[in-house]
């Protein structure tokens, strides 16, 4: 090796010393989440052989948790162990909460064929299934590790929901991809949201971080795609519709329609019009 290759692998030798937390790998930490999804709903089958004995899986579930922990052990309320009764205790009611989402999209969308189809395929109901995982975790005050499962499932799905948001049951994220959900966010029961929607803040300084930044959206809301709502102080009132392209930085009372109007205008093309040229 030559003198400045050396001289860099000092650097990232002493720099190592520089990290406040070491982190469990995003590859254990995927593993994890997508093990975990299949033992609560086992609807698919691999091509390679799998364990099928519930209690094997769970043991081996554990101990990934366990080695996910592991990095953590400084920072952690708990020891790692009781965190992870804790969490396995959890399971049950998450999974009933999550059989309410599958059931909300299975009833709510045309194009759905059953609810096997639901949890199999839908990356809406596999964002909101690892945003109920990781926000267990952050209920229990583990550190890095709900965020890293949620952006995991951001990277598969093109769904951001941060794990902080507080979201109630049978919440119907339909086709998904481009949805952001803050970490201060509230969400209602019976809420469904469509592509695109945004639920963020009007203000992104860190001085804000301590302070209810996203909105607050009441039961038997729809939001259609491509809906902006913004600020911790917006209200979306129960049984609102807020119509696709909608900007809100206010509050709407209950029962509101809002919607964004623009004129789109159609003419029939002449043959002795000049051509439209557009240049990109």
């Amino acid at each position: 090796m030559t003198t400045a290759t050396n001289a860099f692998l000092d650097h990232l030798l002493s720099q190592r010393q520089h990290y406040r937390h070491k982190l469990p790998s995003r590859p254990d930490a995927g593993r994890f989440i997508d093990q975990l999804t299949r033992l609560l709903f086992p609807v698919t089958q691999d091509c390679q052989s799998a364990s099928h004995d519930v209690e094997e899986t769970y043991q081996r579930l554990n101990e990934q948790l366990l080695c996910l922990f592991a990095p953590l052990s400084g920072n952690l309320p708990e020891p790692a162990e009781t965190i992870a009764e804790r969490f396995f205790d959890a399971l049950p009611a998450i999974y009933d909460r999550l059989l309410l989402d599958a059931h909300a999209i299975t009833d709510n969308d045309p194009a759905a064929v059953g609810l096997e189809e639901v949890i199999a395929v839908y990356p809406g109901f596999y964002a909101i299934a690892v945003y109920r995982i990781a926000h267990q975790l952050l209920e229990q005050n583990v550190p890095l590790l709900p965020r890293m499962l949620t952006e995991y499932a951001h990277g598969q799905t093109g769904i951001d929901i941060h794990p902080g948001a507080e979201i109630g049951n049978s919440f119907f994220i339909d086709h998904g991809t481009g949805v952001v959900i803050g970490e201060t966010c509230i969400i209602g029961t019976n809420v469904k949201i469509y592509q695109g929607v945004t639920l963020g803040a009007t203000y992104v300084t860190k001085s804000m971080a301590q302070k209810k930044r996203h909105p607050t959206i009441e039961n038997n809301v729809v939001i259609y795609a491509n809906a902006t709502i913004l600020g911790g102080s917006t209200i979306v009132g129960h049984d609102s519709v807020i119509g696709g392209n909608v900007w809100l930085t206010g509050s709407v009372e209950p029962h509101s329609l809002v919607y964004h109007q623009h004129q789109t205008e159609v003419r029939i093309k002449s043959l002795e019009s000049e051509p439209i040229n557009f240049v990109i």
